[in-house]
């Protein structure tokens, strides 16, 4: 009987693994260049009026005056530089009328930059429509960048790398997208410029891989969990003959008599055309993305689901150990990785996540036979006490005692669906994790008040909830958690503990509705020109005029201490109610000088914190155009602007009508950045989020001690985005 012919995506499959194996010699594409210097420079966006940066004047690749020798480095106008930061522009021993050459212009204005590119990605199995964005950053001297430590923020188990062990080096490396990886920035309610520019990916819609017709034997529960066990030892891949016992005990060989597919290139071929069947579980569809609800129920009731599960995991593990052999080299399974279907690749994920942090410690007929040990159950627990800490739960001391008590008997997996995918550690990467950690809080907590947050789920990932009063918590993807993330502390995707609300019950889940901004979409060509968009020097050139920077320093000596957040209000929304939680319309309610100013969370804005940068302040160049305001004025800023046809919300208006609007207009220069000075009181920076929320800016946020101002404004520009905030932590912040 000969081997069927196999089209498509299943032949190229199985070129790519003949390839793989045989020869290994699969190269992996260079890296991109760091920096966008050679080609041509399209000019700013929205900027009509500025001449086109033609090829001609595009030079090469920049060099790096780093490499030159000697302390202090000579230049040709006889000026002496020594390598420390600026304090005063012009710097010492020059005038304004002095012309920087290319290396000491590096030298003065580029050293300690952050440099951003972008990158314009295609997606497998996808046409040229659909494309990834991505960002990626060098040039400060430090080892700090804009996202988040994923230990002390908990989010380790949010991400996966596609292909190879430990963090992703880039952000097109993880199954999820936009990468978690790179999501949460480092400042609470903030995101990296990755993820910003990685929400305007056009990614394809998931779509159902067609019936094979490859169909699995029939086998028990003690088969399966004999072989997983096996598994624990690892593959058996330099014996074919070992190998070959896929087909006697698991699937079928339709070539067993005249070829028996013994290579592993078959292999796997056969097991991904055997888990694209539709009768599996669909691990990429978020409704099942929990995967344990598929296996908490081990009554007789749910035997089928539990069997199923199990059998799939295990020929997802057979594929894994497979692809990831000894026998292959890391550049065959990278290109390999790229090939597989993403639907299966969730198989994969899961079957990652098993291997990782499961054994089977006794197998048998039912499913009370089988015991599982779970090597990630200690540190879980020790996360779980510090997360509840950490959000200053309001029934701390009984739920750390029944915390105890659980674990002490053995019985935490048993307590929900939620707790086991936490304590067991088999999450998918995507956004559960977050509603993982804080439902099996929430489950373990003996207070009767929990019952009221049961419908808490990460398919409405815009929400938050109140409890006992005491406090409200909001994840990080919800507006109101982004804006008063400042007064609050983030922790595995959740901001709390925040202000308590009169709007909501004394336990109560709260959906938020709110628009998505018109304005500041990026597009392919915005994120691929970044690098021209925020250089440093400006628009190429011979020479470079001093008196064409401008060495910047924020006002902190005046700090603002005159606002307050006075409240937290949410309008139910009669007209959009469903069966789950319900929703509502948010507002923040400040004193700002006595008087009282609501402000309406009316957009899902983002704000991106600032990538460090290292020896500044930098100078920033004169077409960097921007209007600094304390951050009490922005109150009286109406827009900012002007861009035409965009979605106005309606004016802020004082409670009471006692204080008139002062409006604050500026020219009509769409591309001027707005920087909000908001040092001092954590107040204000909630103010100028909340405004940003109300007028639907998306907002650059830098911490002044790691961030200078015109490092800041250029990832403004970077972003397309048109306002930064300017924060500086307190040493009571850091505590």
């Amino acid at each position: 009987m000969s081997e069927p012919k196999k089209k498509g995506l299943w032949n190229g499959l199985m070129r790519r693994l003949s390839t793989a194996q045989g020869s290994g010699k699969l190269e992996k594409d260079p890296p991109p260049p760091r920096r966008g210097s050679d080609g041509d420079a399209p000019p700013r966006r929205r900027r009509p009026e500025r001449p086109d940066v033609s090829s001609s004047r595009r030079r090469p690749r920049r060099p790096d005056p780093r490499d030159s020798k000697g302390k202090g480095r000579e230049q040709p106008n006889g000026h002496k530089y020594e390598s420390v930061p600026l304090s005063e522009w012009p710097p010492s021993g020059f005038s304004s009328r002095d012309e920087l050459t290319l290396g000491h212009a590096m030298e003065l204005i580029s050293r300690g930059v952050p440099a951003h590119k972008g990158h314009k990605r295609p997606i497998p199995h996808a046409s040229d429509h659909y494309y990834g964005l991505y960002t990626t950053t060098a040039g400060n001297h430090g080892d700090d960048n804009d996202a988040a430590n994923q230990h002390n923020a908990m989010t380790q188990l949010t991400t996966l790398r596609i292909q190879g062990s430990g963090p992703p080096n880039y952000p097109w490396e993880t199954l999820e997208q936009p990468s978690l990886a790179f999501g949460f920035g480092a400042r609470p309610g903030t995101v990296t410029l990755n993820h910003w520019a990685s929400s305007f990916s056009a990614l394809p819609p998931l779509i159902g891989l067609r019936d094979p017709g490859v169909t699995p034997r029939e086998v028990n529960l003690k088969q399966i969990f004999e072989r997983l066990q096996d598994l624990e030892g690892g593959l058996e891949d330099d014996n074919d003959e070992l190998l070959y016992r896929l087909y006697k005990r698991f699937l079928r060989d339709p070539d067993k008599v005249f070829s028996p597919h013994k290579t592993m290139e078959r292999q796997i071929t056969d097991l991904v055309m055997c888990l694209s069947s539709p009768d599996w579980i669909d691990f990429s569809n978020p409704k099942n993305q929990v995967a344990t609800k598929f296996i908490f129920d081990a009554s007789s009731e749910n035997q089928e689901k539990y069997h199923k599960f199990f059998y799939q995991l295990l020929l997802g593990l057979e594929l894994e150990l497979r692809i990831n052999s000894r026998l292959h080299t890391d550049v065959a399974k990278e290109r390999l990785m790229a090939q597989i279907p993403p639907k299966i690749q969730w198989n994969l994920a899961l079957a990652r996540r098993w291997r990782d942090f499961v054994r089977v410690e006794r197998c048998g007929e039912t499913v009370e036979d089988i015991k599982l040990r779970f090597k990630l159950k200690k540190r879980q627990v020790k996360m779980l006490k510090r997360f509840a800490q950490m959000m200053k739960w309001p029934n701390l001391t009984e739920t750390l005692a029944e915390l105890r008590q659980r674990d002490a008997e053995g019985a935490l997996i048993t307590v929900s669906s939620h707790a086991m995918a936490f304590f067991s550690g088999l999450v998918l990467p995507g956004p559960t994790f977050p509603f993982l950690i804080m439902n099996s809080l929430i489950d373990i907590d003996p207070d009767k008040a929990t019952d009221n947050l049961a419908l808490l789920t990460h398919l409405h990932p815009h929400c938050g909830f109140q409890y006992r009063n005491s406090y409200t918590y909001w994840t990080s993807s919800c507006i109101v958690g982004k804006v008063l993330a400042p007064t609050c502390l983030e922790a595995a995707g959740w901001v709390g503990p925040a202000l308590p609300t009169m709007d909501l019950g004394r336990s109560q889940i709260a959906r938020i509705r709110c628009r998505k901004p018109r304005e500041h979409l990026l597009t392919p060509e915005d994120v691929t020109s970044m690098s021209d968009r925020s250089d440093p020097l400006g628009p190429p050139a011979k020479v470079y005029p001093v008196s064409d920077y401008k060495l910047l320093t924020p006002d902190m000596d005046d700090e603002v201490d005159t606002v307050r957040i006075e409240q937290v209000n949410l309008k139910a929304i009669g007209d959009k109610q469903d069966s789950g939680p319900k929703w509502f319309d948010a507002s923040i309610q400040f004193a700002i000088d006595g008087v009282s100013w609501p402000l309406r969370l009316s957009f899902d804005v983002s704000f991106i914190n600032a990538w460090p940068c290292s020896d500044g302040p930098h100078p920033l160049f004169f077409d960097y155009v921007y209007t600094a305001r304390k951050a009490d004025d922005v109150i009286n800023i109406l827009d900012w602007g002007k861009p035409s046809g965009r979605e106005r919300s309606p004016l802020p208006t004082p409670v009471g009508g006692s204080k008139a609007v002062k409006p604050i207009v500026e020219g009509d220069d769409e591309e001027r950045v707005l920087v909000i000075e908001a040092f001092g009181n954590s107040d204000n920076e909630v103010l100028a989020r909340a405004w940003c929320s109300h007028w639907g800016f998306s907002a650059v946020v830098a911490d002044v001690g790691k961030t200078c101002m015109a490092c800041a404004i250029r990832e403004a520009y970077a972003a397309t985005l048109t306002v930064v905030i300017l924060v500086e932590d307190q040493p009571e912040d850091a505590d």
